[in-house]
């Protein structure tokens, strides 16, 4: 059996978080400045009783509006943020959108490469004859891992969640796959404290970095030179090798979603990749980084504006913590 993405929606929360409230907070910071660095105005903020699990619960409420629930037979959660270390926020989520008991559920804890392996599991579960109908929901809450004196970090990321039905087609139109992975660079996007290997310390260390920023082993560390040279190095290797693996080149592609992270790295990697502007998505100033959500988001916004068409071949690559990256190519 073949695959294909049948609908796409979101959920991001009520809360908001903007450049005018981090200059309010750091009076050395400028809403203007903000903006200009990271092209984002605005990130939605969870509430401090919701969850990543709720955002789930939303996303896959809105979209089950439009489509039978009692057809779904395998529910795939990609977040970084569980409201459990165990049992399976899939289960939970089962159970809270109704839907029926003889299904697989899963989670994957994966960042931001993690839709596209999401699309490489519902492919692989489709194509094996497992499933035919799969709700796949990536959702994060970075903004729980965010020390609240962190300012670099805080202008960065927001949260959000997507809920995406992938069923089956007559023909493939989730091409073929690239993965690659480099946990050598592991460090330098963690937080490192709260597994079972470093526990949760409830009074941590406050450390203050070079931009002024502070947080504990408690909250998210990100290195942002390194994570920009990995991304710098990795996604244009990426791209060329999907399109090698499906036999395309750029001019067969009609437009180009990448990982939103900032849309600094997104420029650079337009111009050093050489993708038409007209042909690449830029678009994180009122959600930021939403991390595993940003690619679905991005996918409903194109729809929804009508950049992209029913027929039109998109390139998607996902790439960050971990190190993980990914690309595939989709048909709409």
């Amino acid at each position: 059996m073949c695959a294909k993405i049948l609908d796409i929606e979101y959920y991001i929360p009520e809360g908001v978080l903007t450049n005018n409230h981090l200059e309010e907070k750091f009076s050395e910071y400028s809403a203007q400045q903000i903006e200009k660095k990271v092209g984002i105005k605005q990130r939605h903020i969870v509430s401090q009783d919701e969850t990543a699990l709720d955002l789930a619960c939303n996303a896959g409420k809105k979209i089950l509006q439009n489509y039978d629930k009692n057809l779904i037979d395998f529910v795939l959660l990609c977040t970084q943020s569980p409201d459990y270390y165990l049992p399976t926020s899939a289960c939970i989520l089962q159970d809270r959108l109704g839907l029926k008991t003889d299904i697989g559920a899963l989670d994957f804890n994966l960042g931001c490469s993690g839709f596209i392996y999401g699309l490489g599991l519902a492919k692989g579960i489709i194509n094996s004859g497992i499933a035919t109908n799969i709700l796949l929901i990536t959702s994060e809450t970075y903004s729980k891992h965010i020390h609240p004196k962190d300012r670099s970090n805080l202008s960065i990321f927001g949260d959000g969640a997507a809920a995406i039905i992938i069923t089956k087609s007559e023909k493939e139109k989730i091409f073929n796959f690239v993965l690659g992975t480099d946990g050598k660079g592991y460090k330098n996007l963690i937080v490192p404290n709260g597994g079972m290997r470093c526990r949760y310390q409830e009074n941590a260390e406050k450390k203050v970095d070079q931009s002024g920023s502070i947080k504990t082993d408690n909250n998210l560390f990100m290195d942002g030179p390194e994570i920009f040279n990995f991304t710098i190095k990795k996604v244009p290797a990426v791209v060329s090798n999907v399109l090698e693996k499906n036999n395309l080149n750029l001019n067969n592609i009609d437009f180009v979603i990448f990982h939103q992270a900032n849309s600094y790295i997104l420029e650079h990697l337009r111009k050093k990749i050489k993708i038409p502007k007209e042909k690449f998505y830029i678009n994180i100033e009122n959600t930021g980084n939403t991390v595993s959500a940003t690619i679905p988001i991005g996918l409903k916004d194109c729809l929804d504006k009508k950049l992209i068409n029913k027929g039109e071949l998109i390139l998607l690559v996902g790439f960050g913590v971990g190190y993980s990256w990914g690309g595939t190519i989709i048909e709409i």
